[in-house]
This record gives structure tokens, sequence and C-alpha cells, in this order.
């Protein structure tokens, strides 16, 4: 189970890569090390998943398959697939400080499609096994993508009637008239599967584990929503009735939309929640700790109506409770699970928190405004999981030049830093270090920095603001900045 260890907050996006975007490459082979040497136990990243709407890796197409914009195509090169002339055509020459995803999409479906016509028969049948082997989510999300890309990337409740309410008869004489694309996005997720699990293999040698993030919903055009419209509720033309969201908290005024269709747990119950099981199955095989994103919404959850404009107008309703819960602990009782427990906490969640065993999370920006908050390191419980910073917050140097004087002042003396400069960056920023330390030197059991605390970096590397649908999640780290640490 899970010592007293810290780790790095990375997503594979943000690492450095001569494609736009970071991935499976080497590079992310050099993180590993530097996380390693760094006394860093644990590398932990967001949804591995092919992302949807506003490139966000917490709106993906599917909760099972991998993101085709992390392929690493040096290692299809390595398998006799691709030429090196074809990877320098696809090389990226722009500014490497963030994601251009735009061009990330482009190089990367070239350069698999490529390879994918250079497979031989030996090729053929290692895939038609990995096939078989995740027989229960890969046929559906391939066949989504396929029908997707011909209907000119439409969501999938405006496709032709019979495909959009999955008539047998018109699935398979698509999938035959259509066979080479199926099995083109089985050829993409083998690969991908591949590369991340010598990857990971590459963590466990440096002693270094993984942590995954699953968002607790998924995205109405994804294939989860398409090949199971009875989990969710949908109304008899499959649009959602009603959608997920939460409340007005620190980061919203209005609450956040999500948009997300809600789970029908009624009609969950009734299979043993085999849904909710088998996806965290596929995330124990990916991740050796995963973090539930949103963990209040298996106690109670907020639940807007579907034509709403702002969150405002939802309500709590009843999760699932511990008839979910008990399924998870029965199957995963050996493995780690993070439970994302910030919000609006109330002591019923608390209770169910404490109950699971799961350790839940603090975050230290969230500490200050408040002598008594749990966010203060010294209020710490010893089964929790601790961050300067996570994905939805600004970085701390960037957090620090917000915030009132007087509770800056108070945050700084906190942390043990009392003096002038405390707003120069870069890696020996002395403000975002005296947070480092104090943060390393709570109770907490798991301590996790984001990478540009380490770096001591400010606001324009924030990685995500919650509630604005573009221009997140672009961030990207360079070999300099590394360097600096």
């Amino acid at each position: 189970m899970l010592k007293r260890s810290a780790g790095v907050l990375l997503n594979v996006s943000s690492m450095p890569g001569d494609f736009g975007i970071g991935g499976f490459t080497s590079d992310a082979y050099n993180c590993v090390h530097m996380i390693a040497d760094m006394g860093f136990s644990w590398w932990q990243i967001l949804p591995l998943t092919t992302i949807g709407l506003g490139n966000s890796p917490y709106s993906g197409v599917s909760a099972y398959a991998i993101n085709f914009l992390y392929v690493d195509p040096y290692d299809l090169r390595d398998r006799g697939l691709i030429t090196d002339d074809e990877i320098n055509a696809h090389r990226y020459g722009g500014e490497p400080y963030t994601v251009d995803y735009g061009f990330a999409f482009w190089c990367k479906s070239q350069i698999l499609r490529k390879a994918y016509d250079s497979i031989n028969a030996d090729y053929r049948a290692q895939i038609q096994q990995f096939v078989q082997d995740n027989a229960n989510w890969l046929p559906d999300y391939a066949l989504y993508m396929s029908i997707k890309e011909h209907e000119d990337n439409r969501p999938w409740w405006n496709w032709s009637e019979k495909l959009k309410f999955r008539d047998e008869r018109a699935l398979e004489q698509f999938a035959a008239e259509h066979s080479d694309d199926v099995k083109y996005y089985y050829f993409e997720q083998y690969v991908l599967s591949e590369q991340w699990k010598k990857l990971l293999a590459h963590c466990h040698s440096m002693g270094v584990g993984v942590i995954g993030d699953i968002p607790i919903y998924v995205s109405h055009d994804s294939a989860d929503v398409w090949a199971n419209p009875t989990q969710f509720q949908l109304d008899e033309n499959l649009s959602p009735t009603r959608v997920a969201g939460v409340p007005p908290d620190y980061f919203a005024d209005d609450g956040q939309l999500w948009g997300n269709p809600l789970y029908d747990y009624s009609v969950m119950e009734k299979d043993g929640f085999s849904w909710w099981l088998a996806r965290l199955e596929r995330s124990f095989e990916l991740y050796d700790a995963v973090r539930i994103d949103h963990f209040r919404g298996l106690y109670d959850y907020w639940s807007v109506p579907a034509n709403a404009e702002t969150a405002k107008e939802g309500r709590w309703e009843k999760g699932p409770r511990f008839k979910l819960l008990d399924k998870i602990k029965g199957k995963f009782s050996d493995k780690i699970i993070i439970a994302e427990d910030l919000g609006q906490i109330d002591d019923g969640v608390r209770d169910f928190l404490e109950k699971s065993g799961y350790p839940g999370m603090r975050v230290m920006q969230f500490a200050f405004e408040d002598n008594e908050s749990v966010h203060l390191p010294h209020n710490y419980p010893i089964n929790c999981v601790a961050y300067t910073a996570t994905h939805d917050n600004d970085t701390t140097l960037g957090y620090l030049y917000k915030i009132p004087e007087n509770i800056r002042d108070y945050a700084l003396r906190y942390c043990g830093y009392e003096g002038f400069g405390w707003g120069a960056g870069g890696g020996g920023c002395p403000s975002t270090r005296a947070f480092v330390k104090t943060l390393l030197q709570s109770s907490a059991k798991l301590a996790v920095v984001p990478l540009q605390d380490l770096c001591g970096y400010g606001s324009d590397t924030r990685m995500n603001v919650p509630g604005q649908a573009e221009g997140n999640w672009r961030y990207r780290a360079t070999y300099s900045a590394l360097a600096e640490i």
C-alpha cells in the first residue's frame, strides 16, 4: 500500500519532444530519470485517454483508449514501419514551450497511417490477439472512431439513425465495408499499449510508480456512452436528461457546468456495477495507483437540468455510496486509490471517505485564508496526498503574486521565508522552494509537487483554468528549464 513518499506532477503532453507535444519518446524516459535522481518515487500524470473538446484529457472520447498523440515515431522506425525521412518530414519547427495541438494531430495521424500501411502478417496476428484480450472495449472504440471519421467528425447523436441507435445489421454492414479503417484503430491502440508498457516498466526499474487519473464522468460524445447508453440518464432520443457539474465554489462563482451525462445508478446496480469495475480494471493495467477525480460524486452528486445555462440550477442527488464502494474495495483491495475530495465537502462525505480508507487530498494554496483550514500542513492527517498545487490551480509563484499582500505575508512566514526577493522566479525561486520544503516536511503520506513549482514558474505555465473552455493543457517543459531545478 501507499508508503511515505513524494512525487512529481507532470503530464505526458508537457514533456519535451520533437513533434509539438510530449509523448512516449526517449524524452519521457529522460524525465523519469530526472524524477528518480531527485529522490521522488512517484510520477503523477493526467488521464492518458484520447482527448476531446478543448483538448482536455478530462473530456476524452474513450475511458479506455490511449491518446494517439503520445505515440513515439522513433519506436515505429525501429520496428521498421516508417523511415527516418518520414520522421524528419514531421518534426516540429515551432517554439517548444507550449503544445501545438493542431500540428500534433496532423503529425501523429500521418505517421501512424504510414506505419499501419507497412505492417505484415506477424503484426496482424499480434494485433488480433490484442483485440481478443481487450474485447470488452476495443471493438466499440474502433467502430466508434471509424464511423465518426466517415460522419465528418459529428457527434454520434447526429449520425444516421441506425448507427446512432446501434442497429446490429447496420453496424455489421459498416464494419464490413470499412474493415481497414476499423483495423487501423486496432493497430493504433496496440502500438500505444506496447509503448506505454515499455515506459511503465522503465519507471519501475527506476523505482518510480505512476499515479494515473480517471475522471468520474465520461463525455457524452464518447465510445463509452454510445456503446452503453442504458448506463446513463438519457431520454428515448439518447439525449441527456440531466448533466454533471459542481455548485459555485473557489474556482467559479456560477459553479462549473461540465455537461457530462450522469450515470443511471439504478441500472448499474442491477449488474453489480460491472461498468465501473471494468473501467477500474483497465486503469490498473495502465497505472500503479489511481486518483478518482471528484470522488465525492460517489456519495452525492450535483445534478443539473440538461437545458440549464449555469450549474447554479442544479441540486444534490444521492450517489451509489457503499453499494459501489464495497464492490470496488472487494475487487481492488490490494490497489492504491486516491480520493479527490476537494470542493464542497460535508460531514457525510467525510465519513464516507474515512470509512473507505482511501487517502484524500490537501492543497496548500487553499490553506492561508483560514487559520483553521484543513489545508494548512500542520493539520494534515497522515493518510492524505498533499500538493502545493494541482493541475487546476495556478502555479505557486503565480498564486503568490495574485493574493492580497497580508495573506501572502502570512503564507511566506508560515513556510519559513522572510526577507526580500520572494518573487524571483526560476529554479532557485525562494518562495516556491519554501512551499515545497514545507509540504515535504508535513505528515502527509504522499507529497506531490507540480514540475512548474519545482521550476519556480509563474502563471504563464498554468495547466488549466476551470470553467475556461479554450487555451488550457498547453504547458510544456524544456530541457533548459529542467536543468535549472
